[in-house]
């Protein structure tokens, strides 16, 4: 991303990139905010998909679960660095990742799915990497698309709809079209990315720790963050190209 020569040493270049970031404190105080705690909140969220269909919403689980995506985090973590602290009052102040900064100040004009090691990069209009995500990819099974594809559109706070005649998820017994309502914990999260592949697309997920870790049905996941990120900085028509293994490789 920065231009380095791939020497597999830390030479003086490298090193002083490195030592630029000096003064960026990883973990910084945050006060939780009314909006933090404000809910509405869901106790649990089912399991099966028809019975999401049936909530207005798909909400976050708790205070915890909602700060945990806000800095990036794993909950066992926010709790770790905040022992003995409560996440459902305004105004307790927590340790968390220092993420504020982390945008994407230039626009996506290439997309690069890699089924091989799991990662989507994007790259600016001089085909230069300006930021690589882990993501889930479609298995043997349920593979995802080959070739090249397009952006077509964009939606956030997407519901999402299952359709029998075009999907067939193993435990969904339905022989009718259903939707379930928006949500971070939505199948598809808090972004949907339409690819000119139909059916498919690059989306957030409501189980960030699983991405990387398993197939998933063709499409490609991200974290919902990393997902929301992305969006800002794509477009219709951006090029998506599925490879195995990265072009630049």
């Amino acid at each position: 991303m920065r231009g380095l020569d791939e020497t597999g040493e830390l030479n003086e270049q490298t090193r002083q990139v490195l030592e630029s970031f000096d003064g960026k404190p990883t973990v910084i105080e945050y006060e939780i905010s009314k909006e933090d705690v404000a809910g509405p909140f869901l106790e649990k969220i089912p399991s099966d998909m028809m019975e999401m269909a049936k909530l207005k919403r798909l909400s976050y689980t708790s205070p915890l679960e909602l700060l945990s995506e806000k800095f990036h985090m794993d909950p066992d973590l926010v709790q770790t660095l905040n022992k003995g602290r409560s996440f459902d009052s305004a105004g307790t102040i927590i340790r968390v990742a220092n993420v504020a900064d982390l945008k994407l100040t230039t626009q996506v004009n290439r997309i690069e799915v890699d089924k091989k090691v799991e990662m989507v990069r994007a790259y600016d209009d001089g085909d230069k990497l300006i930021a690589s995500y882990p993501a889930t990819i479609g298995s043997d099974e349920t593979p995802s698309p080959d070739g090249q594809h397009k952006v077509v559109a964009v939606a956030r706070n997407p519901s999402y709809t299952y359709d029998p005649r075009k999907l067939d998820f193993k435990g969904i017994e339905s022989n009718e079209k259903f939707t379930i309502p928006p949500g971070p914990n939505n199948p598809v999260g808090l972004v949907w990315i339409d690819l000119d592949a139909p059916t498919y697309g690059i989306h957030g997920s409501p189980e960030p720790a699983k991405i990387s870790r398993q197939n998933s049905h063709g499409c490609v996941r991200l974290t919902n963050w990393d997902a929301l990120e992305l969006a800002e900085a794509v477009h219709k028509g951006v090029e998506v190209d599925f490879v195995s293994g990265s072009q630049k490789d």
